[in-house]
């Protein structure tokens, strides 16, 4: 039996997810239905349209003088780090990356949430100049935690938001690891490319929702923006010795997430008549351990579609030139194709610190301690389109990106929302994800906003979109009868 309909702010979200169809945006992508279909796609077949400079150091005459003269250089550099989110995984094995290369890296602050514990045996450690938590308790355990230890070099202790940009800027650092989590994450990275900092990209954020800001200020300031996450460093690594003009398409690929092995019909009605089953399925990823808001995104498919986004800033392509694959075994972790239809992949087991490893080192291979890919040992290696009906998240990313402007922070901040909404049991169906965040879409429209986007107007996006989110919520929960 289906429910009522709901009807929002003028916008149908119907119960019925076979009749889901995203609609914001001007160009619409046919969902593919093909190995062939993947990797025939030839896109805007490099002709420019769409395409923009990119944040990263890549596709121009001035990154190739930059990487071979940094190359040149050779691997006994020594580079000073800030890391915000110390202590959680992108800090932790940032943290593991210097372990191993004690002569290459020296760490000059740190920043985390609230284990002043983990924060204080960090500090023992690495002796950073600042060491910054969320909350001034926080802040005071750690102060007292490393009196108890007898720290005898006491970093400056900082809190808050302001502590977070004070370890961002702190001047000695060079490379600043922008492993924070949400919106939080924007206003330090911004200050950090003011004072010529490069970045080693970990905050979807950064790029999703203020990429309209964060790429003037990029090319502005001359930083070097370094992908830290598996596929866009895996794009990245491609794209090293690509002359300019070089390249024409973007593949990246997807583990599937939890339904991968379901059928669209499977999906929809699993979630129709078992969504206990579903809430537990969505939250359990097949192979990487992860956090559980990324876990539920792999499952939805919008951390793919995020990922869309974040590769136009990063590599400059155009929406029709980014595509999307799935590949269970998590080994090709993100291919390009160049004008004459040349693919270069990067390979390597799923291991979060061969990306780190690379946006703190670029463009530099250090020798580490990981265990060396053996195809052998894998067996075969398989690819698959997404069904873009299956997994709707897909193409409301592609849909906000090509509208661009502020539309992309209202998606990344409504999935946000959803996803917690999601986790936290309140009764939302998996499918209610999409349709909150096509809603929030929909109603953005009247105030969306594509020309000399600012950061308030992107916080106040993001949190408009959040709010929204969390009143719609209550109706999808509790819904009304609606009488005819």
């Amino acid at each position: 039996m289906k429910l009522p309909a709901l009807a929002l702010s003028g916008f149908l979200l119907a119960h019925d997810a076979s009749s889901f169809s995203p609609s914001i945006g001007s160009t619409t992508r046919t969902s593919a239905t093909s190995l062939n279909s993947v990797f025939s796609n030839p896109g805007s077949l490099g002709t420019g349209e769409g395409w923009i400079d990119p944040s990263a150091p890549v596709n121009s005459a001035e990154s190739l003088k930059k990487t071979l003269a940094e190359s040149l250089k050779g691997s006994t550099f020594q580079k000073r780090i800030s890391i915000l989110g110390s202590t959680g995984s992108i800090g932790t094995q940032t943290l593991e990356i210097v372990d191993a290369c004690p002569d290459n890296f020296v760490v000059d602050a740190l920043s985390a949430g609230n284990n002043a514990e983990l924060m204080a045996e960090q500090v023992m450690k690495y002796s950073p100049k600042v060491a910054s938590l969320s909350t001034p308790e926080a802040a005071e355990k750690l102060k007292a935690i490393l009196k108890e230890k007898g720290c005898a070099d006491m970093p400056d202790i900082v809190w808050g938001a302001e502590g977070i940009t004070e370890a961002a800027t702190v001047s000695s650092a060079d490379t600043v690891v922008t492993g924070i989590v949400g919106a939080a994450g924007l206003l330090p990275t911004i200050e950090a490319i003011k004072l010529g900092k490069d970045i080693a990209l970990a905050n979807k954020e950064t790029l999703i929702s203020g990429g309209p800001v964060i790429n003037p200020l990029v090319e502005k300031h001359g930083i070097n923006m370094l992908p830290a996450d598996s596929e866009h460093s895996a794009i990245f690594q491609c794209l090293q010795g690509v002359p300019p003009g070089g390249l024409r398409r973007v593949i990246l690929t997807a583990s599937g997430g939890a339904f991968r092995d379901l059928s669209k019909d499977e999906l929809f009605e699993m979630c129709e008549n078992d969504p206990r089953a579903v809430q537990k399925k969505a939250t359990t990823h097949p192979n990487w351990d992860m956090g559980a808001k990324i876990t539920l995104d792999s499952a939805t498919m919008m951390n793919k579609g995020l990922e869309v986004i974040e590769a136009h800033y990063l590599f400059g392509a155009s929406y029709e030139d980014i595509d999307i694959v799935i590949h269970p075994q998590s080994i090709v972790h993100s291919m390009v194709e160049t004008q004459d239809t040349s693919c270069i992949a990067q390979l390597g087991w799923a291991d979060m610190r061969l990306p780190i490893v690379y946006s703190v080192s670029w463009p530099h291979r250090l020798k580490m301690p990981y265990k060396p890919l053996n195809l052998a040992e894998i067996g075969e290696l398989t690819f698959k389109a997404p069904d873009r009906e299956k997994y709707p998240c897909i193409q409301l990313a592609y849909d906000a990106g090509t509208k661009g402007g502020t539309m992309t922070a209202v998606l990344n901040a409504a999935n946000e929302a959803a996803n917690d909404m999601f986790r936290e049991d309140v009764g939302l169906g998996f499918l209610d994800i999409p349709k909150l965040i096509e809603g929030a879409m929909e109603a953005h429209k009247a105030d969306f906003k594509d020309k000399d986007v600012t950061l308030d107007d992107i916080l106040e996006c993001d949190a408009w979109a959040r709010e929204y989110v969390t009143e719609k919520t209550k109706d999808v929960v509790n819904p009304k009868l609606i009488i005819v």
